[in-house]
């Protein structure tokens, strides 16, 4: 059919041509995360058939599909292409609730639960530690959004944002914070 080709000596795939998925990653390796190949193997060695239009009894021609490859490559791929710092929508924790002082541990809390209740994964941080600290492991862990809980915050019904690429990004009402990662979670945005 004039389709062009290539052929590649001493591949794996020996049962028939195959569409190869690559996928380069953030450092510029190629990875093979999918295949479509097809099978005329393994039906001719289970003795495969089906009964046609024709009343005839006709071998089977396999269709193998592998979508990722093995899942532990697909994720791994992911990891190293997002050098773990996910996007809000697939980050295993998305949004770090940090009080500043123990006074504002129960209003942390009820942050945290309204996030919750909203579908976030959220992680409240109210150990006794230093807010800087506190920052830091929230960093470290590439959590997307962390809201910083004092005082000021709790008198005014706010809560300040940091955003773990840009920094701090000012106080603003809860309602205000949650339509915006809704909105990014929604779009699967950055």
């Amino acid at each position: 059919r004039g389709i062009s080709y290539e052929r590649i000596e001493g591949e794996a795939a020996f049962y028939g041509p195959k569409i190869d998925i690559k996928i380069e990653d953030a450092i510029g390796r190629i990875w093979q995360l999918g295949t479509i190949q097809l099978d005329w193997n393994l039906p001719e060695r289970f003795e495969l058939e089906y009964t046609g239009e024709d009343n005839q009894k006709h071998r089977p021609i396999m269709i193998h599909r592998a979508l990722f490859g093995s899942i532990e490559r697909f994720f791994g791929v992911l990891i190293e292409h997002y050098a773990g710092a996910f996007p809000l929508w697939l980050a295993p924790v998305q949004v770090a609730v940090l009080p500043i002082t123990d006074r504002i541990n129960d209003y942390a809390g009820s942050i945290a639960d309204t996030l919750k209740s909203k579908g976030f994964r959220v992680e409240l941080s109210s150990r006794s530690d230093k807010i800087g600290a506190k920052i830091r492991d929230a960093q470290l862990q590439k959590i997307p959004y962390m809201l910083i809980l004092g005082d000021k915050e709790f008198e005014d019904g706010l809560v300040a944002v940091r955003d773990r690429r840009q920094g701090d990004l000012g106080a603003v009402s809860l309602e205000e914070f949650i339509a915006k990662i809704d909105e990014e979670r929604t779009s699967r945005g950055r």
